[in-house]
């Protein structure tokens, strides 16, 4: 308990303390999370450096920089970040919005551990973007199991609905815009003439009149199905990029060794650019992007998708999330199965009992894997006449994963990813399936409110009519006087 500040409000008296997220708040277990991330955050010694000097004796040799720094300020509290990145993938915010919403939300407060209302932001946007990064895959994994373990610590799910999950994938698409030859190869002309001009490169030519009018001309051929005159306009916008490279890659070799480094990356991505064709594997799709991947899923609405395939285990009985991974390099469906089941097993240990998943209930695209996952057995509809009665009920759940997927992307942030790298392909679809159960809790808490509140109501009802039946006995008259 802190001191008692009689100039600011306490939060626990503005509050209603059966609120939901107020009651979530005294469930989590944020100690636990404190111990567990601790270690990613301390001060690390450093092995320092060199560094040639001279005294009156001629030249010396010392070491700088080693051991540990005190330079920079304090960490902020790993509840405050913990607490922001669980609510803003619970209601779907941006890391401006959800700072934003916490300075007037006196609920989202109480939930970062603040005991008085704070009339400001609790931190720069940029701080959640570091935050992340420092815990990398197995950081948010334990901000996923720890939902895991709330859930079953308030009783709203048994340990034994851990045996059944129900695995699916989807695709999560990437902040990019929608990849055209034309569009790519104009971007990738603009972006190396602007960097051979910061570096002080003076270049030949650099097309830049008609690298617009050749993408203007582009986007009409290729609306009207002129596609003869679009593949020319193509094979043109190629030409121009090939020639605008050949001349940096003559003119760099004079600029310092540091400015080669950092200009060779963009150089052989608008190269690798520039060589591929329509048909060709491991196609380029953006450049600022180069883990993108074009996914087909079979959609009729939408044939392909440009992103990271992701794999997502709910529990079979009240769709809990209990893994969320991505699987870059697009690999069949039942490849995914193994990885997935392995994640499930870590994220559950820590559980009492430590219940491990022995069914997964799946569709057909992971056909072939039994040897792979054994001993957990495998159920989809390609083997109905090899299952028993309880193993075709169990199956008629498979369609549950569909509406989870569906609130991950559009409630929950799944929808696009704006995190850079394969490390965001990676941390985002976690921090969506952990905003996910933490709503997924928050409901649990009100539906749990419910039956109290109806067996209190019905218990005055049953009282009021047990009155009014005193009311209507029929009165014996007065014996006379």
């Amino acid at each position: 308990m802190s001191t008692p500040d009689f100039f600011r409000s306490r939060l626990d008296v503005m509050i209603d303390l059966r609120h939901p997220l107020t009651v979530l708040t005294t469930r989590m277990p944020w100690a636990q999370i404190e111990a567990a991330l601790a270690p990613v955050f301390e001060c690390k010694a450093r092995a320092g450096m060199a560094v040639m000097g001279e005294d009156l004796f001629g030249p010396t040799l010392a070491v700088a920089g080693a051991g540990l720094s005190a330079a920079g300020r304090p960490r902020l509290p790993i509840r405050l970040m913990v607490g922001l990145l669980y609510l803003k993938h619970a209601f779907n915010e941006s890391d401006e919005s959800v700072c934003e919403r916490w300075a007037e939300n006196v609920y989202f407060q109480y939930f970062c551990g603040e005991e008085y209302f704070q009339p400001r932001l609790p931190c720069a946007p940029t701080n959640l973007v570091h935050f992340r990064q420092a815990l990398g895959e197995a950081g948010v994994e334990e901000l996923l199991a720890t939902t895991i373990a709330a859930a079953v610590q308030m009783g709203v799910v048994k340990p034994t609905e851990f045996e059944r999950v129900i695995v699916d994938t989807t695709v999560q698409e990437k902040a990019v815009a929608h990849p055209t030859d034309s569009r790519l190869l104009e971007l990738a002309r603009a972006k190396v003439v602007k960097l051979a001009k910061r570096a002080g490169l003076q270049l030949r030519q650099t097309f830049a009149k008609e690298g617009k009018t050749l993408r203007f001309r582009a986007g009409g051929y290729a609306h009207a199905k002129q596609f003869r005159r679009l593949r020319r306009v193509l094979k043109r916008q190629r030409t121009v990029l090939g020639r605008v490279l050949r001349d940096i890659e003559r003119k760099m070799t004079a600029l310092p060794q540091a400015q080669q480094q950092a200009l060779r990356p963009r150089i052989e991505n608008a190269r690798r650019l520039r060589d591929q064709r329509p048909k060709d594997k491991n196609k380029l799709y953006a450049l600022h992007a180069p883990e993108v991947e074009c996914i087909s899923k079979g959609k009729a609405r939408q044939p392909y998708e440009f992103g990271v395939k992701v794999s997502v285990a709910v529990t079979a009985s009240q769709g809990l999330i209990v893994g969320a991974r991505s699987f870059p390099g697009n690999p069949y469906d039942g490849h995914t199965l193994h990885a997935q089941l392995e994640q499930t097993n870590i994220l559950l240990q820590e559980l009492p009992g430590a219940p491990r998943p022995h069914t997964a209930i799946v569709d057909l695209g992971y056909r072939g894997v039994d040897a792979e996952v054994a001993p957990v057995k495998v159920i989809h509809r390609g083997r109905h006449k090899t299952l028993d009665r309880r193993q075709r009920q169990q199956l008629k759940r498979r369609q549950a994963v569909e509406p989870v997927i569906g609130h991950l992307k559009a409630d929950h942030g799944m929808r696009r990813n704006w995190l850079k790298g394969e490390t965001g392909d990676a941390v985002h679809p976690i921090l969506c399936a952990a905003g996910f159960n933490l709503r997924w809790l928050l409901r649990a808490i009100a539906r749990l409110g419910i039956p109290g509140i109806l067996c209190a109501l019905g218990w005055l009802i049953a009282f009021v009519k047990l009155l009014r039946s005193f009311d209507r006995r029929p009165r014996l008259p007065l014996a006379p006087i």
